[in-house]
């Protein structure tokens, strides 16, 4: 489905090579080359998804993704080229839904985004209540409510917990979860997954998923019976 996008990207071979590759899909892809002009864009523009370099200049990728989720819930795709994996967890606990870290293919970074996509349009799949562990979660709406209020997920957080919560305690692999919520079954994306569940942690609290290791991840403590 074509979608409006936005890239904010400091070097512009890298982004005028994605931006091609995503014109190619048939999207509309606008660019921006520092946070600031980013922020400004994204304002203007409102799209679907924003593309996130973490080192630009005049604002930083992370306030960038800081104020873009203070605005709205869009989904964003971190781009980095640091090897810290805090720098990683720091933008997914402010909202960001992936990361790729360059070098990569804009082949795979499409790939990447019309799997984004796929996951916020696909209205089908989001119908109905779960409870678990204390947590009601409102699909149609896509919010979380616990003991304290709402609890404010990224979109792939949200998914990564209904896909745990359907499973009822069945626990599922991190290439089980990689193709369920990211859409590619990619045995490099573990970390992935991994980052993913810290910060669901963070914000869910200890207990509500666990680690069957060596296996991957389950919600709540034991199996449904």
């Amino acid at each position: 489905m074509p979608a409006r996008i936005l890239i904010i990207e400091d070097e512009e071979d890298i982004a005028n090579a994605v931006a091609d590759r995503l014109r190619s899909e048939g999207h509309a892809v606008y660019l921006a080359h520092d946070g600031e002009a980013g922020v400004e864009s994204f304002r203007s523009i409102k799209p679907d998804l924003v593309v996130l370099d973490l080192m630009l200049p005049k604002l930083s990728g992370h306030e960038v993704c800081k104020k873009i989720q203070a605005e709205t819930r869009t989904p964003v795709l971190m781009l980095t080229a640091l090897g810290d994996e805090t720098d990683v967890l720091v933008g997914l606990k402010l909202g960001a839904d992936d990361y790729m870290t360059k070098p990569f293919s804009p082949r795979e970074l499409a790939a990447r985004v019309d799997a984004i996509l796929r996951r916020v349009n696909n209205d089908a799949e989001r119908r109905g209540a779960i409870s678990t562990c204390g947590l009601e979660i409102d699909i149609d709406t896509r919010r979380v409510m616990g003991a304290d209020g709402e609890i404010h997920l990224t979109p792939t957080e949200f998914d990564l917990l209904v896909g745990l919560a359907k499973a009822d305690g069945t626990v599922l692999s991190r290439e089980d979860l990689l193709t369920s919520v990211w859409g590619y079954p990619d045995g490099s994306g573990a970390r992935t997954v991994d980052s993913h569940i810290r910060s669901l942690r963070r914000k869910l609290g200890d207990g509500v998923v666990r680690t069957v290791h060596g296996v991957g991840y389950a919600i709540g403590d034991e199996p449904a019976a």
